[in-house]
């Protein structure tokens, strides 16, 4: 039988995407990447008691991740950063790769003005989590998610735009 430690690692393990990309959303410095990576599964091993069962490991490790990662920021008061969000997103299917490029340079610029909040919420929603999934995450009702959401995505057109370049 697996002791709860070698059960913990395994699920952190499957799901160690998750502290990656939010390592590089909220942090310019490789170095201090992995130092908010750490201290993810730091907290997340300290709160490993709290974890019941009721909800998927991968959802309770979002809510956890999520937290440590704002309060870090917090505390430490570093330059933030948009980082990595569309690993596995596809912008539009556009055969001309430069052009794709071009488009998420863009993308990762705009997202480097938002709050933390609003890092969350573009996170979460492109990480394909529902309103009610991005509420539960984030601990705010469904329709203050949708809101945020919304709010989020014209944030970004703006300054995308004044960027000089529009999607």
């Amino acid at each position: 039988m697996d002791s709860i430690e070698q059960v913990f690692l395994a699920s952190i393990e499957e799901h160690k995407g998750i502290l990656y990309k939010l390592s590089k959303i909220y942090m310019d410095d490789t170095l201090d990447q992995e130092d908010l990576y750490q201290e993810m599964v730091f907290q997340l091993w300290r709160s490993y008691g709290s974890f019941k069962g009721d909800s998927k490991f991968s959802t309770w490790m979002y809510r956890v991740a999520l937290n440590t990662a704002l309060v870090y920021v917090k505390k430490d008061q570093r330059k933030l950063k948009a980082g990595y969000l569309m690993e596995n997103h596809d912008v539009a299917d556009e055969s001309d790769h430069e052009q794709k490029e071009e488009r998420l340079t863009y993308f990762y610029k705009a997202v480097k003005e938002l709050n933390e909040i609003e890092k969350a919420v573009i996170f979460l929603f492109l990480e394909g989590l529902s309103h009610r999934e991005i509420s539960v995450q984030l601990g705010i009702s469904e329709g203050n998610a949708r809101v945020k959401l919304a709010r989020t995505k014209e944030k970004l057109q703006e300054i995308i735009k004044k960027q000089g370049y529009e999607f």
